[in-house]
């Protein structure tokens, strides 16, 4: 993500309520579409998941793969590739988060935009 973020803790919360913000618009999206489409829930809670994430911690999660995977061979290109990420002491912490927000978004999405029936059990009225 290209946005001014802190560093530590608070830019990794910061971070997480981005994802969560972007899952709750993206479960809004699936959720029309599956409407006029006529999917069923799991349809839109899947997809909509999988965007979430991928559109809030993919950049993140592939500098995580790409350190743990390629082999540094001089300071010189760790350096380098370090230099490309925003908080490296805190990119772990920060993709897991990044996740979290985003399900929690489309959790949060569901339980707002979908709408009970009026027969079903525990209906007030």
């Amino acid at each position: 993500m290209n946005l001014p973020l802190h560093f530590g803790l608070l830019g990794t919360l910061e971070a997480a309520g981005i994802a969560l913000l972007v899952g709750l618009l993206v479960y809004f999206l699936f959720h029309h579409l599956a409407r006029a489409l006529r999917w069923a829930h799991g349809h839109a809670l899947g997809w909509a998941s999988g965007i979430a994430v991928v559109i809030s911690a993919g950049i993140d999660m592939w500098k995580l793969f790409y350190m743990g995977i390629v082999r540094m061979e001089s300071p010189f290109y760790a350096r380098l590739y370090l230099s490309t990420i925003h908080d490296p002491n805190e990119l772990g912490s920060r993709v897991v988060l990044e996740i979290i927000g985003a399900l929690s978004g489309v959790a949060l999405g569901w339980l707002l935009f979908s709408s009970r029936s009026a027969g079903e059990p525990g209906d007030a009225g």
